[in-house]
Protein backbone atom coordinates (compact mmCIF):
# COMPACT_ATOMS: atom_id res chain seq x y z
CA UNK A 1 0.00 0.00 0.00
CA UNK A 2 1.14 3.43 -0.88
CA UNK A 3 -1.60 5.96 0.62
CA UNK A 4 0.98 8.78 0.70
CA UNK A 5 1.68 8.78 -2.92
CA UNK A 6 -1.80 7.88 -3.71
CA UNK A 7 -3.03 11.42 -2.06
CA UNK A 8 -0.32 13.33 -3.63
CA UNK A 9 -1.02 11.79 -7.20
CA UNK A 10 -4.72 12.73 -6.13
CA UNK A 11 -3.96 16.60 -5.64
CA UNK A 12 -2.14 16.88 -8.39
CA UNK A 13 -4.22 15.65 -11.01
CA UNK A 14 -7.18 17.65 -9.76
CA UNK A 15 -4.90 21.01 -9.65
CA UNK A 16 -4.62 20.71 -13.38
CA UNK A 17 -6.36 23.82 -14.72
CA UNK A 18 -7.91 22.33 -17.51
CA UNK A 19 -10.36 25.16 -18.37
CA UNK A 20 -7.63 28.02 -17.66
CA UNK A 21 -5.10 25.81 -20.27
CA UNK A 22 -7.88 25.44 -22.99
CA UNK A 23 -8.92 29.04 -22.82
CA UNK A 24 -5.38 30.19 -22.83
CA UNK A 25 -4.65 28.22 -25.59
CA UNK A 26 -7.93 29.00 -27.66
CA UNK A 27 -8.15 32.51 -26.89
CA UNK A 28 -5.05 33.68 -25.27
CA UNK A 29 -6.91 35.30 -22.04
CA UNK A 30 -6.83 34.22 -19.05
CA UNK A 31 -10.92 33.05 -18.17
CA UNK A 32 -10.25 33.99 -14.52
CA UNK A 33 -10.87 37.91 -15.54
CA UNK A 34 -14.49 37.03 -17.02
CA UNK A 35 -17.85 36.30 -16.14
CA UNK A 36 -18.04 34.56 -12.90
CA UNK A 37 -13.82 34.21 -12.69
CA UNK A 38 -14.26 30.49 -12.18
CA UNK A 39 -12.11 28.27 -13.62
CA UNK A 40 -14.63 25.38 -14.24
CA UNK A 41 -16.62 24.45 -17.56
CA UNK A 42 -19.73 26.66 -16.96
CA UNK A 43 -17.67 30.01 -17.22
CA UNK A 44 -15.58 28.38 -20.14
CA UNK A 45 -19.00 27.85 -21.68
CA UNK A 46 -20.44 31.19 -20.74
CA UNK A 47 -17.07 32.82 -21.93
CA UNK A 48 -15.35 30.84 -24.63
CA UNK A 49 -17.92 28.28 -26.13
CA UNK A 50 -19.97 25.38 -26.10
CA UNK A 51 -17.04 23.48 -27.29
CA UNK A 52 -14.37 24.45 -24.91
CA UNK A 53 -16.65 24.18 -21.78
CA UNK A 54 -17.84 20.40 -23.08
CA UNK A 55 -14.07 19.68 -23.20
CA UNK A 56 -13.14 21.02 -19.62
CA UNK A 57 -16.18 19.47 -18.08
CA UNK A 58 -14.83 16.12 -19.50
CA UNK A 59 -11.59 16.68 -18.29
CA UNK A 60 -12.08 17.54 -15.24
CA UNK A 61 -14.64 15.02 -14.43
CA UNK A 62 -11.69 12.17 -16.16
CA UNK A 63 -9.39 13.68 -13.78
CA UNK A 64 -11.64 13.12 -10.80
CA UNK A 65 -12.09 9.86 -11.87
CA UNK A 66 -8.44 8.84 -12.74
CA UNK A 67 -7.38 9.91 -9.23
CA UNK A 68 -9.73 7.42 -7.58
CA UNK A 69 -8.79 4.82 -9.72
CA UNK A 70 -5.57 5.40 -9.34
CA UNK A 71 -5.73 5.51 -5.63
CA UNK A 72 -7.83 2.07 -5.40
CA UNK A 73 -4.73 0.35 -7.16
CA UNK A 74 -2.01 2.33 -4.82
CA UNK A 75 -3.87 0.88 -1.86
CA UNK A 76 -5.51 -2.60 -2.40
CA UNK A 77 -8.92 -0.96 -3.10
CA UNK A 78 -8.64 0.45 0.54
CA UNK A 79 -12.24 2.85 0.92
CA UNK A 80 -10.22 5.02 3.62
CA UNK A 81 -7.91 5.85 1.20
CA UNK A 82 -9.97 5.68 -2.25
CA UNK A 83 -12.45 8.46 0.17
CA UNK A 84 -10.01 10.54 1.00
CA UNK A 85 -8.24 10.48 -2.51
CA UNK A 86 -12.04 11.75 -3.74
CA UNK A 87 -11.89 14.32 -1.19
CA UNK A 88 -7.79 15.32 -2.03
CA UNK A 89 -8.60 15.71 -6.04
CA UNK A 90 -11.27 18.21 -5.18
CA UNK A 91 -9.04 20.16 -3.08
CA UNK A 92 -6.82 20.40 -5.73
CA UNK A 93 -9.08 21.52 -8.52
CA UNK A 94 -10.32 24.07 -5.46
CA UNK A 95 -6.89 25.15 -4.42
CA UNK A 96 -4.27 24.38 -7.42
CA UNK A 97 -0.62 25.26 -6.82
CA UNK A 98 -0.06 25.57 -10.66
CA UNK A 99 -2.51 29.13 -10.25
CA UNK A 100 -1.80 30.07 -6.83
CA UNK A 101 -4.39 28.00 -5.12
CA UNK A 102 -7.10 30.14 -6.81
CA UNK A 103 -9.27 27.11 -8.22
CA UNK A 104 -12.79 26.56 -9.18
CA UNK A 105 -15.75 24.79 -7.28
CA UNK A 106 -15.31 21.07 -7.92
CA UNK A 107 -18.27 19.82 -9.08
CA UNK A 108 -17.01 18.35 -12.10
CA UNK A 109 -13.77 16.55 -10.16
CA UNK A 110 -16.76 15.44 -7.70
CA UNK A 111 -18.75 14.06 -10.02
CA UNK A 112 -15.78 12.04 -11.79
CA UNK A 113 -14.43 11.20 -8.33
CA UNK A 114 -17.71 9.91 -6.99
CA UNK A 115 -18.57 8.00 -10.15
CA UNK A 116 -15.24 6.06 -9.28
CA UNK A 117 -16.43 5.42 -5.66
CA UNK A 118 -19.95 5.28 -5.39
CA UNK A 119 -21.82 5.36 -8.73
CA UNK A 120 -25.45 4.55 -8.28
CA UNK A 121 -25.88 7.33 -5.83
CA UNK A 122 -24.03 9.83 -7.99
CA UNK A 123 -26.50 8.72 -10.98
CA UNK A 124 -29.49 9.41 -8.70
CA UNK A 125 -27.86 12.85 -7.58
CA UNK A 126 -27.32 13.74 -11.09
CA UNK A 127 -31.30 13.34 -11.75
CA UNK A 128 -31.63 15.53 -9.50
CA UNK A 129 -29.13 18.14 -10.61
CA UNK A 130 -31.14 17.93 -14.04
CA UNK A 131 -33.91 18.41 -12.52
CA UNK A 132 -33.14 21.58 -10.51
CA UNK A 133 -31.65 23.16 -13.95
CA UNK A 134 -34.13 22.54 -15.74
CA UNK A 135 -36.70 23.94 -13.20
CA UNK A 136 -34.72 26.72 -11.87
CA UNK A 137 -32.49 27.51 -15.09
CA UNK A 138 -29.85 27.63 -12.55
CA UNK A 139 -27.08 25.51 -12.81
CA UNK A 140 -25.62 27.02 -9.38
CA UNK A 141 -28.70 25.95 -7.95
CA UNK A 142 -28.49 22.39 -9.53
CA UNK A 143 -24.94 21.68 -8.11
CA UNK A 144 -26.19 22.64 -4.42
CA UNK A 145 -29.26 20.49 -4.13
CA UNK A 146 -27.10 17.68 -5.70
CA UNK A 147 -24.53 17.90 -3.39
CA UNK A 148 -27.15 18.88 0.14
CA UNK A 149 -29.27 15.41 -1.34
CA UNK A 150 -25.88 13.10 -2.27
CA UNK A 151 -24.74 11.89 1.30
CA UNK A 152 -28.30 10.43 1.95
CA UNK A 153 -28.28 8.65 -1.30
CA UNK A 154 -24.85 7.45 -0.65
CA UNK A 155 -25.91 6.16 2.35
CA UNK A 156 -29.83 5.11 1.15
CA UNK A 157 -28.15 2.95 -2.14
CA UNK A 158 -24.86 1.51 -0.61
CA UNK A 159 -24.93 1.42 3.26
CA UNK A 160 -21.22 1.77 2.67
CA UNK A 161 -18.52 1.95 5.14
CA UNK A 162 -18.04 5.24 7.76
CA UNK A 163 -15.35 6.09 5.09
CA UNK A 164 -17.59 6.55 1.82
CA UNK A 165 -19.90 8.10 3.99
CA UNK A 166 -18.18 10.70 5.48
CA UNK A 167 -16.39 11.23 2.11
CA UNK A 168 -19.38 12.05 0.89
CA UNK A 169 -21.17 14.49 3.61
CA UNK A 170 -17.52 16.08 3.68
CA UNK A 171 -17.52 17.27 -0.62
CA UNK A 172 -21.42 17.45 -0.49
CA UNK A 173 -20.45 20.25 2.61
CA UNK A 174 -17.61 21.57 0.52
CA UNK A 175 -19.79 22.36 -2.62
CA UNK A 176 -21.79 24.08 -1.21
CA UNK A 177 -19.35 26.24 0.60
CA UNK A 178 -17.58 26.56 -2.79
CA UNK A 179 -21.12 27.87 -3.68
CA UNK A 180 -21.73 30.72 -1.58
CA UNK A 181 -21.19 33.51 -3.46
CA UNK A 182 -23.68 31.84 -6.00
CA UNK A 183 -26.21 31.54 -2.83
CA UNK A 184 -26.15 35.23 -2.04
CA UNK A 185 -26.59 35.91 -6.44
CA UNK A 186 -29.57 33.78 -5.84
CA UNK A 187 -30.83 35.31 -2.83
CA UNK A 188 -30.06 38.87 -4.90
CA UNK A 189 -32.17 37.22 -7.20
CA UNK A 190 -29.15 38.31 -9.68
CA UNK A 191 -27.82 34.94 -10.39
CA UNK A 192 -26.85 34.05 -13.85
CA UNK A 193 -29.49 32.28 -16.02
CA UNK A 194 -28.56 29.29 -17.68
CA UNK A 195 -29.33 28.79 -21.43
CA UNK A 196 -27.40 26.10 -23.29
CA UNK A 197 -27.22 28.59 -26.50
CA UNK A 198 -25.70 31.50 -24.76
CA UNK A 199 -22.25 30.76 -27.28
CA UNK A 200 -22.33 28.76 -30.24
CA UNK A 201 -18.60 29.31 -30.80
Amino acid sequence: MNPVLALLTAYLLGAIPFGYLLVKWKTGADVRSSGSGNIGATNVLRTTGRAAGVLTLLLDIAKGYLAVWIAGRLTEHSALWMSAAALTVMAGHAYPVFLKFHGGKAVASFVGAFLCLTPLPLAAILVVFVGTVIATRHISMGSIVAAATFPLAVWLILQPSIYVVSAAILAGAFIIYKHRSNIQRLHGGSEHVFRFGDSDS
